[in-house]
């Protein structure tokens, strides 16, 4: 070897072959050796895991900030380009007919109870606005109760605004509890094909008592008061029962025959089956007086009430989910506006 390789640190530690080794990494346990601090990847971790921790709440941070500035943008554009039409209740300026939706059955804790009928009735009376109001009926019927408080308070409120009509038009059925309410209106129309009338009463039950003879059960009915447990399913019907419930079913058509007088008056046609609880058809219904003609919502609102514009006021949606269907509108209609602007 020359004097140079010699003093060449590489080649000192040559191999005796004379070809150059690479040099070994320093490993954990050397460099600990070396005095490099021990625990040293731990610390690493430490350091590495607060950084992310640190940067996830930075994330969060502008992530709010961001969400909280959309929705303030977009408040500020409905404030600022909110329709011109809308009034304080959310309801049109513009002279309209005002719609309540009475569909299914009309029950309490139903979609169709009372409290949300009337509810969407007297707001569509208050506003004054409203040229005339339709009750869009597509019902079977269901509780007279319910019926009632929905057929009293029509009457109400065209005593308290008489000046506002109120029509009733039917879609596909309004039988029984649904007639019940629609003959408190000025007048009612119908499609040629949808069903009209079933004025009359019903109570059914099921009786089990030969089913449970063969199968070896026995009733064990304890009562205070002996009428306590009257059409009980299980026990034999009693003569007496039935000819109670009959005589209650009876007042109540009673009832529902009246009221149909009252509302209807001179216009029903003698017909000895009006009352059995039969449907007819619309067409049918118009020579029978069960209705006052033929035509759809929009026909009633154009050609009737006068006020094609039809504003719906059924009360059957959340709060919330009105003012966010609100706020879109007027978000979109702002935004129409402002490109409307640009183009111009």
């Amino acid at each position: 070897m020359t004097d140079d390789n010699r003093q060449d640190p590489w080649l000192r530690n040559a191999p005796p072959s004379g070809r150059a080794s690479i040099p070994r990494q320093p490993t954990a346990g050397n460099s600990a050796r070396a005095g490099s601090k021990p625990g040293w990847e731990h610390d690493l971790i430490e350091q590495l895991a607060f950084a992310s921790l640190k940067e996830q709440r930075r994330s969060r941070r502008w992530g709010i900030f961001f969400k909280t500035a959309t929705l303030a943008y977009l408040i500020a554009i409905f404030i600022v380009f909110m329709p011109g039409d809308w009034g304080d209740d959310g309801i049109t300026k513009d002279k309209h007919t005002a719609l309540v939706d009475i569909r299914g059955v009309i029950a309490d804790d139903q979609d169709a109870n009372a409290d949300t009928i009337v509810s969407g009735l007297r707001a569509a009376f208050k506003n004054k606005n409203t040229v005339g109001v339709i009750v869009r009926i597509n019902s079977p019927g269901g509780s007279p109760v319910q019926a009632g408080y929905v057929n009293d308070e029509i009457t109400r409120l065209r005593d308290e605004y008489p000046d506002i009509p109120l029509y009733a038009v039917v879609t596909d059925i309004c039988a029984s509890g649904g007639y019940y309410i629609a003959v408190a209106a000025d007048e009612i129309y119908a499609d040629k094909a949808s069903l009209v009338g079933s004025i009359g009463v019903l109570m059914n039950s099921f009786g089990f008592v030969d089913a449970m003879e063969k199968l070896g059960v026995e009733r064990r009915l304890i009562t205070a008061g002996k009428n306590k447990g009257f059409m009980d399913p299980f026990s034999p019907l009693k003569e007496e029962d039935q000819m109670h419930i009959q005589t209650m079913l009876g007042n109540i058509h009673q009832q529902f025959i009246e009221t149909v007088k009252k509302g209807r008056g001179d216009r029903l046609q003698e017909n000895d089956d009006l009352f059995s609880g039969l449907i007819w058809t619309g067409e049918q219904s118009v020579e029978l007086g069960l209705i006052d003609g033929l035509g759809s919502s929009s026909y009633v609102a154009r050609e009737i009430i006068g006020a094609e514009k039809i504003v719906d006021y059924t009360d059957h949606r959340p709060y919330f989910e009105k003012l966010v269907e609100r706020l879109g509108s007027g978000v979109a209609q702002a935004i129409s506006s402002m490109f409307k602007g640009g183009l111009q």
